[in-house]
C-alpha cells in the first residue's frame, strides 16, 4: 500500500473523530422472554456506544455476549427493551436502506447471477436502469469480481460469494455497513484475503463500518476502535482505540501486544463470572 493511501486513511479517521456521531446507543438493555418458561434472559445491559461517520468499529467478545443482538438493534431487526438507538439523531424503528447488512452466510439468491444479486436492492428501490447498471459495475469492480458477473452463487467460491454479498450491500449506497462475522466460515487463507479486501474497500469508500467478530486479531487488524464485550448479560467491558498504521498484520508486534491486552480483559471477566457462579 502506498504512503498516499495510508495518509488518506489517517486523514479520514481524523475527520471522523471531529464529526458528531452517526449512530448513538444510549443506556440500552435487551431482554429475551422465554415463552412458557416464566423466565427471561438478559442479552444486553446498559450499552452506551457512539459511532462516528467514516469509522471502522469492531465488536469482539465470546459467544453469548450479545454481539449479534447489538448489530440487530443497529440494523433495526430488533428493538431494545429499554434505552434508545439513534441514527442521525432519530430513533431506529426498523430496517432501512441507509443501513446495509452483511451476514455470516452470504444469503445470495441462488437463482440469480452475481450481477443480478448485486442489482437486486437498487431494482427494488426503483433505481433507474442506467444508474443501477453503473452502481453494479462500480461495486463489482471494487470487490474484484468484474469477470464473474454471469456466474451463479453455486459456481463461485465461498470467499467470492462474500465479496458479492458486500457488493450487494454497498450497491444500496448505505451510510453504514453492518457486518455480522462475515468471514467466520472461510478458511484461514481466504479469511486473510477478505480482511485485506474489506480494509481496501473501507479506505476507498470511507464507509462507516460496524464489524462483529470472535477474532481479537481480526478486530485489531481492521478496526479504528475495538469494543470489548463480556457475557451474561452482554456489557461493554472497554473500548480500545487502535492507533496503528495500515495495513496491519496479526504478526506485527503492536497487534500482538494489543491482542494480549484485550484477551487479558476477556479472561479476567470470564474468570470473575465463573467464580461468581460457584
Amino acid at each position: 500500500m502506498t504512503r498516499e493511501v495510508v495518509a488518506t486513511a489517517q486523514v479520514s479517521l481524523t475527520q471522523a473523530k471531529n464529526k458528531g456521531p452517526l449512530v448513538v446507543v444510549r443506556d440500552v438493555s435487551c431482554i429475551y422472554e422465554r415463552r412458557g418458561a416464566g423466565a427471561s434472559i438478559p442479552a444486553l445491559k446498559d450499552i452506551n456506544l457512539d459511532v462516528r461517520e467514516g469509522e471502522f468499529v469492531c465488536v469482539v467478545g465470546p459467544s453469548g455476549c450479545g454481539k449479534t443482538t447489538l448489530l440487530n438493534l443497529l440494523a433495526g431487526f430488533q428493538r431494545p427493551t429499554s434505552g434508545e438507538v439513534l441514527f442521525r439523531g432519530l430513533p431506529i424503528r426498523g430496517p432501512a436502506a441507509e443501513r446495509g447488512v452483511v451476514f455470516q452466510e452470504h444469503a445470495l439468491f441462488p437463482w440469480l447471477t452475481v450481477r443480478q444479486n448485486v442489482a437486486f436492492g437498487p431494482a427494488v428501490r426503483g433505481v433507474a436502469q442506467d444508474r443501477r447498471s453503473g452502481l453494479v459495475d462500480r461495486y463489482l469492480d471494487l470487490v474484484g469480481l468484474t469477470g464473474f458477473t454471469d456466474l451463479y452463487p453455486t459456481e463461485i467460491s465461498g470467499g467470492m460469494a462474500q465479496r458479492v454479498a458486500i457488493a450487494r450491500a454497498l450497491a444500496n449506497e448505505p451510510e453504514i455497513l453492518l457486518a455480522d462475522e462475515p468471514f467466520a466460515a472461510l478458511d484461514v487463507f481466504t479469511r486473510a484475503s477478505m480482511q485485506r479486501e474489506l480494509d481496501h474497500i473501507w479506505q476507498r469508500t470511507g464507509k462507516t463500518i460496524v464489524f462483529v467478530t470472535h477474532s481479537v486479531e481480526e478486530a485489531i487488524q481492521l478496526g479504528d476502535r475495538v469494543v470489548v464485550m463480556t457475557p451474561h448479560p452482554g456489557m461493554i467491558r472497554e473500548i480500545v482505540p487502535i492507533d496503528l498504521p495500515r495495513p496491519r498484520s496479526a504478526l506485527d508486534q503492536s497487534v500482538v501486544e494489543i491482542a494480549r491486552t484485550i484477551l487479558a480483559l476477556l479472561d479476567h471477566e470470564l474468570n470473575v463470572g465463573a467464580n461468581s457462579q460457584h
